[in-house]
C-alpha cells in the first residue's frame, strides 16, 4: 500500500532529523564530552544506514525530497510518486524538530538564537561563507550524494552494502560541508528547524531546498547516462 510506503518515508525521516539536529543541538557542545563535528556527521550518517535497513524494503528510504527528485531524474522512481513522498519527508522533519525542541527547551539556558541546527548562509554560515559559495557547495554534495545513492543501488552492485554507502558518503559530506551551511543536501531536514528558528532561517530556508533539487537532479541524470542499466535497487527496493 502506498500509504505505508508514505508512513515509512515520515518516520525515516523523522529519525534522520531527529538523530542529525538532535545531536547537534544537544551533545555537540556538551562541556567536556561533546561529539563535536564528527559526531554530528556520523549521527546523520548512521541514522541513514539504521533506517536504510528498517524501511528500505518498504518505500526504499529516501527521507530526502532531494533524492526522491533525483532518482526520479535517473529513472529509477515514478513521477506521479514524487509529491506524497515529499509531504511525508517534510512532514516527519518537522515532526521531529517539534520533538527535538520539547526535550532541548527543557535545559537551562536553551536559546533559539542560537541556530538550532539550521542551516544558513553569509552571518548565519558556522564560517561565514558567502552565499555563493554555499550554493555551490550544496549542489555538488547533494549531486555527488545522488551519484553514489545511483551507483550503490545499481543492479550490479554487490547486495547488501548499498546502506552503508550510503550512510558514509552522508558522513563525508557532513565533514566536509558542516562549517559552509551547517550542511543540509536535504530540504526537509533543513525545513523542520527552520520553522521553529524563524527570521533568518525562514528568509534562507530557499537555498536549501532550491540547491539540493538542482544537485539531485544533476547526479541522478550524469549517473543515468553513465550506466548501462538505469533500473536498480534502493535500500534492497526495486525502484523501476
Amino acid at each position: 500500500m502506498d500509504m505505508k510506503k508514505y508512513a515509512a518515508e515520515a518516520i525515516g525521516t523523522f529519525w534522520l532529523t531527529f538523530a542529525g539536529c538532535g545531536s547537534a543541538v544537544i551533545a555537540a557542545g556538551f562541556p567536556q564530552v561533546g561529539i563535536g563535528l564528527v559526531g554530528v556527521s556520523l549521527a546523520f550518517g548512521l541514522s541513514v544506514v539504521t533506517m536504510a535497513y528498517a524501511i528500505g524494503h518498504i518505500s526504499g528510504c529516501h527521507l530526502n525530497p532531494a533524492v526522491t527528485v533525483g532518482l526520479a531524474a535517473g529513472g529509477r522512481f515514478p513521477a506521479g510518486q514524487i509529491l506524497p513522498y515529499i509531504i511525508a519527508q517534510v512532514v516527519g522533519a518537522i515532526v521531529a524538530a517539534a520533538v527535538l525542541y520539547a526535550i532541548a527547551s527543557g535545559a537551562p539556558g536553551f536559546d533559539l538564537a542560537k541556530g538550532f541546527a539550521s542551516n544558513g548562509y553569509d552571518a548565519h554560515s558556522p564560517g561565514q561563507y558567502s552565499m555563493v559559495a554555499c550554493f555551490i557547495t550544496e549542489v555538488v554534495m547533494t549531486m555527488m550524494f545522488l551519484f553514489i545513492i545511483m551507483g550503490a543501488t545499481h543492479g550490479k552492485a554487490p547486495a547488501g552494502f548499498a546502506p552503508l554507502a550510503i550512510g558514509l558518503t552522508l558522513v563525508m559530506i557532513h565533514l566536509v560541508s558542516i562549517p559552509v551551511t551547517n550542511t543540509s543536501v536535504n530540504p526537509a531536514r533543513s525545513t523542520g528547524p527552520a520553522l521553529f528558528v524563524g527570521g533568518w532561517a525562514l528568509a534562507q530556508l530557499w537555498m536549501f531546498w532550491v540547491a539540493p533539487l538542482i544537485g539531485g537532479v544533476l547526479g541522478g541524470t550524469v549517473y543515468r547516462w553513465l550506466s548501462d542499466e538505469p533500473t536498480g535497487v534502493v535500500a534492497g527496493v526495486k525502484t523501476a
